[in-house]
């Protein structure tokens, strides 16, 4: 607190900065009653997003303090996690968070958890058994399901969010990313009377619906053939695109899933380099049978506003802009931050500008520094942090040229539009 009081200025004591932090908001509300007043357009479409976000946080007596899986690490770290809803604009394709909560984590969830993990390692080594089906086992409703702890936290979530927003916006679709891309998540969705916009694994066993003969005798066959992702028929084809020797074909097709209980509107992206005839593919679904192919794809790259509005900033912790204001604190001492947004740099690109101008963020904004000869020493550790991340090694013509960017701009840095 006495840092932010330091960097409030005039009106901004020590003292007013806890009153402020003592003062219960609602801040749902506060927000909602923003977005209402300031950018909501009736004329325009907005979805549903939400998405974990994960800050590593050291120490043993902060609120919240857990340990959380971490996509940056690829493991549990130890930290602090928030779940934020935002609509998102189609037409303006921006992000508005409305609602963000910390996730706590009950001792029956991490029992839970602890629970799901063994029952992995003991699939690694099967027993061996007979084939065919064991004796006494019965069908599984599949309609009959029971929500995970973490979707139950998360459904309260959405449905406070739509009955307060409820006289206002009509929501149709909920956007999440891959890590709910089950049938859980499918049922949760319904049950907030939203639908579901994700991503399957993309080694997920699809079907095609059996439409042949009866066979007799017996319940009529519901699955067909198993979808071979390297020999899929093109009359499901809908898009063929060529850019820099990148073919990138596009499927979509309903289809069936063992786990879920109706067909599934599937969308395929396919890309091959036509050099090398190396190929990747990715599985987006949604729960609308009639949603286009071009727009469920629209519609799910448009989750990843929320990742830029909210979550990016802390998942990315060794992009060079997201060291910026800290550097030029650690240079001077004296830095007053007004507006700073953090940009993500995913791996493998450094065209940091062209990507900040592209989503229309300002890179920061302040007052006039100075660097002096003898602190270069101290920019160079900063780029020795960043050098050991596997793929983001910049080249260092790119970062001397952004190093006397900075020093002409003089703290005033680029604007949203040139």
């Amino acid at each position: 607190m006495l840092g932010l009081s330091r960097w409030a200025g005039k009106g901004g004591s020590y003292r007013t900065v806890q009153r402020f932090f003592s003062t219960v908001l609602p801040w749902a509300t506060l927000f909602w009653v923003f977005f209402r007043q300031q950018v909501y357009r009736p004329e325009d479409v907005y979805l549903l997003a939400g998405d974990e976000v994960v800050v590593t946080k050291a120490g043993k007596h902060t609120y919240g303090l857990d340990r959380f899986f971490a996509s940056l690490y690829g493991k549990p770290v130890p930290g602090l996690s928030f779940f934020a809803l935002s609509l998102v604009s189609v037409q303006e394709r921006r992000s508005f968070p409305l609602r963000v909560a910390q996730i706590m984590r009950s001792d029956a969830e991490k029992a839970a958890s602890k629970a799901k993990a063994e029952a992995k390692k003991q699939k690694l080594t099967p027993e061996k058994r007979r084939p065919g089906r064991p004796q006494g086992r019965q069908n599984k409703d599949k309609a009959a399901v029971t929500l995970t702890l973490e979707l139950l936290r998360i459904k309260s979530m959405i449905e406070a969010l739509l009955q307060l927003i409820a006289e206002c916006i009509q929501l149709s679709y909920l956007v999440l990313d891959g890590h709910f891309g089950n049938h859980n998540a499918w049922h949760m969705a319904q049950q907030c009377h939203v639908q579901l916009i994700s991503k399957l694994r993309c080694d997920s066993a699809l079907y095609v619906p059996y439409d042949g003969p009866y066979a007799g005798r017996g319940p009529r066959r519901k699955y067909g053939s198993r979808l071979d992702y390297r020999n899929i028929s093109d009359k499901y084809l809908k898009e063929t695109t060529v850019e820099d020797h990148i073919q990138t074909r596009i499927y979509q097709a309903q289809l069936l899933h063992k786990e879920f209980a109706p067909p599934l509107n599937v969308v395929l992206i396919v890309k091959t380099n036509l050099h090398t005839q190396a190929w990747a593919h990715v599985i987006l679904f949604s729960s609308d049978l009639e949603l286009a192919y071009d727009t469920l794809r629209d519609y799910y790259s448009l989750r990843f506003q929320i990742e830029i509005c909210q979550s990016q900033p802390v998942k990315m912790p060794w992009g060079p802009l997201r060291l910026l204001t800290a550097t030029i604190i650690y240079l001077r001492g004296l830095f007053k931050r007004e507006d700073i947004v953090d940009v993500d740099l995913f791996p493998r690109d450094d065209d940091f500008f062209d990507q900040t101008l592209g989503h229309r963020l300002a890179i920061g904004k302040g007052e006039t520094i100075e660097i002096f000869p003898h602190q270069v020493t101290k920019v160079v550790d900063m780029v020795d942090h960043g050098l050991p991340v596997e793929g983001l090694l910049l080249r260092v013509g790119k970062l001397l040229q952004f190093s006397i960017q900075l020093v002409e701009f003089r703290g005033q840095f680029l604007p949203p539009e040139l």
